[in-house]
Formats: structure tokens, C-alpha cells, sequence
């Protein structure tokens, strides 16, 4: 696999926790989106540690074309 598979075309809005370590899953695959689930195996693609810098809502990028990924940045309006 090359290229991620776009998960959906919109972020995914979750609820995070100050300090705590999210994996987002690079790949596309994962059955429990936004997050790594190991479905990457074999594929070239690693999971992205992400650590929540406050609680609250932030945004991980669905289509896996972000530039700021793990988070959103709009790219998914353009696909």
C-alpha cells in the first residue's frame, strides 16, 4: 500500500485528555478510526503518537491528507 485509504472525507472530532498519548492510524485501515487498531502491518505505514497539549475537542484528519496531520487542516475539501 502506497497511499492511505481515506477513512472519510471530515474529521474526526474527539474529546481528549491534557497529557495523554492518542496513536492515530496513518494508514486509513483501522477499524477503530481515527486510531491505530495495527491493521498498518505490512503496509509501510506507522502509526502518529499525538499527546493532547489541553483537554478538549480537537479535530484528527480523516482523509489521511492533512498537512498537519494527525489533525485536520481542511484537505479533505479539496479531494
Amino acid at each position: 500500500m502506497s497511499e492511505p485509504v481515506i477513512a472519510q472525507k471530515a474529521p474526526f472530532p474527539v474529546e481528549v485528555a491534557e497529557g495523554k498519548d492518542y496513536y492515530w492510524c496513518s494508514c486509513g485501515g483501522s477499524s477503530k478510526q481515527p486510531f491505530c487498531d495495527g491493521s498498518h502491518k505490512d503496509t509501510g505505514f506507522t502509526p502518529t503518537k499525538y499527546t493532547a497539549e489541553k483537554t478538549g475537542t480537537v479535530y484528527f484528519c480523516g482523509c489521511r491528507h492533512s498537512a498537519k496531520s494527525p489533525l485536520c487542516d481542511g484537505a479533505h475539501q479539496k479531494l
